[in-house]
């Protein structure tokens, strides 16, 4: 029953984006916890209209005004997804549980249907709603091929979601970060140690803006336990730390030469034999074909951006084998490197390591353009186009402080560290990689992405327990994180300032491989610069196509 004393106030919550009002939702707020009658709510409704049209602004009211489990569209964060078939459809899973997707960006929107689709039912085809509500907000987002158009059309957008190819992520991130938006970056931040350099830049000259790295190990319970039994001295000096991954073993090939669909010519090896190493890369070459025609909805030119060199189409590339082609991705140690040098990076205090050398498998080759022979061989020079299967990177840091000098050693595609002396028999080292902390009292053992750390001795774990947990907890996802950092809620956990150099570190080790098997690059991290092999230097950077260089 309600009284005609009973005061209703109709309030329209409003978000002004760059000037131009939104009208997004009415909420009533009533004084009491009486019912209205239809007629009353109208009349009230229209005295408030008319208020707020004499008064001429308009009242944008956060979430706690409108009490639990409400949020006002002001406190809801605009978002474009720009690489929507990959860990972009994880990320906007994520975000449209809570926030809006405004628009997606993907050089093949086909398959991103398909991916949104692929996580509307669970594997028994049962619905999930979280799923359901993803394909919900992509139906309604708009759609671009090209992030650039993107950008400029779409001016409400708040934060920008970067899920592409690595060769991708600095281009868009900086346009983004250039027009005033808070930017996600999937890992690796970039592509080379030159963009990493101008995306910290970028950072540090908009504090304003929110940035983070997707490795989402960083929000974890299992890095902050690393960082606080570190930081209180219970393992004492740590002078080595070992880092593998099982990468790119059985998730995708490496080691390949660039396609071709060419019949090689039959030449005969130093020992009277046709399958040398060469030839079998030729073979191969010929049996992947040529490719053809990009399927129907893959803009490839877009795919391709940045890369100065016109790669043709081959669907070795896309999707997701793009990791291990030196033009796309970074390999093992780019995909994997944010996720697990992460750790004893951010526990020891790292920055630029002094040295670095590394060692592999053979690189997948193709013939250089040029055709020029190598000297005596009578055969053409070869470039690599394909990471090789396994490779062991070892950076050696200086002493920071009181701490001493460390040496990093990294391991992939299947490659184990050896075991430490404390570490008992029974006790396995995960296949899929992890990192083991060698320290004066002991080790520190976890698994990738920070999980499930371990100490040996047993002593060193009874310590660990009465250690007070120092470092703020994170309660929700690394997207989320990077949400509430937007709202004014939260700090961002894995900032640009920080991603960056320890992007530019892991990328090292690839510039220390590109430099040559059996040598040692000395590095001045303050000038970002190869000081004992100058050669070395033009890897550190990448040749962009025109109107794309950063």
């Amino acid at each position: 029953m309600t009284t005609p004393e009973t005061p209703a106030i109709l309030v329209r919550s409003c978000i002004r984006i760059k000037g131009s009002l939104q009208i997004s939702k009415e909420r009533v707020l009533m004084s009491t916890k009486k019912d209205l009658t239809r007629r009353e709510f109208v009349a009230g409704a229209g005295r408030a209209t008319l208020g707020a049209m004499v008064a001429g602004a308009p009242l944008i009211l956060p979430s706690r005004v409108l009490g639990r489990g409400h949020r006002a569209p002001s406190d809801t964060v605009n978002v474009a997804i720009v690489g929507f078939g990959g860990m972009g459809a994880q990320n906007a899973l994520v975000l449209a549980q809570t926030d809006h997707i405004g628009a997606v960006c993907d050089a093949d929107l086909t398959y991103s249907e398909n991916r949104v689709k692929d996580r509307v039912t669970d594997r028994q085809g049962n619905p999930r709603p979280e799923g359901v509500k993803l394909q919900e907000q992509f139906a309604k987002a708009k759609r671009y091929t090209d992030f650039r158009e993107m950008l400029a059309k779409e001016k409400g957008i708040d934060g920008v979601v970067i899920a592409t190819p690595d060769h991708l992520h600095a281009v868009i991130a900086k346009a983004a970060m250039d027009l005033g938006k808070h930017v996600y970056v999937q890992k690796p931040l970039v592509a080379t140690v030159h963009e990493a350099r101008v995306l910290r830049e970028q950072a540090l000259a908009k504090p304003k803006l929110v940035t983070q790295m997707g490795n989402l190990g960083h929000s974890g319970e299992g890095a902050r336990l690393i960082n606080e039994w570190i930081g209180a001295g219970i393992l004492g000096a740590v002078h080595e730390v070992h880092v593998w991954t099982n990468r790119p073993v059985v998730y995708w090939p490496q080691g390949l030469p660039r396609p071709t669909g060419m019949t090689p010519s039959d030449v005969p090896g130093g020992f009277g034999n046709l399958w040398t190493f060469r030839h079998v890369q030729d073979v191969l070459a010929a049996a992947m074909g040529s490719g053809g025609a990009p399927p129907p909805g893959l803009d490839w030119n877009m795919y391709l951006g940045p890369i100065a060199e016109n790669v043709p189409y081959h669907p070795v590339y896309h999707p997701f084998n793009w990791r291990g082609w030196l033009d796309f991705g970074c390999g093992a140690l780019g995909d994997m490197g944010a996720h697990l040098i992460d750790h004893p990076f951010w526990a020891l205090g790292l920055t630029y390591p002094s040295s670095i050398e590394a060692t592999s498998t053979q690189w997948g080759t193709t013939p250089a353009a040029s055709a020029d022979l190598s000297a005596g061989s009578g055969r053409a020079q070869r470039i690599p186009v394909s990471y090789p299967v396994s490779t062991s990177v070892h950076y050696q840091f200086a002493a920071r402080g009181s701490q001493p000098p460390v040496k990093l050693s990294w391991y992939d595609g299947g490659i184990y560290p050896p075991r430490p002396d404390a570490l008992p028999d029974d006790v396995e080292l995960a296949s899929e990689g992890g990192v083991i902390f060698i320290a004066e009292n002991g080790i520190l053992l976890h698994n990738t992405y920070g999980g499930n750390p371990q100490l040996y001795p047993q002593s060193l774990a009874e310590a660990a327990a009465a250690v007070p947990k120092s470092i703020p907890r994170i309660a929700w996802s690394h997207e989320l994180n990077w949400i509430k950092a937007i709202r004014g809620e939260a700090k961002a956990s894995s900032p640009i300032e920080y991603a960056a150099q320890l992007t530019e570190t892991m990328l090292l080790g690839l510039v220390a491989l590109r430099a040559g098997q059996g040598k040692k690059i000395l590095y001045d991290g303050e000038r970002g610069q190869i000081t004992n092999m100058p050669d070395a230097n033009q890897y550190l950077t990448r040749e962009y196509r025109a109107g794309w260089a950063i």
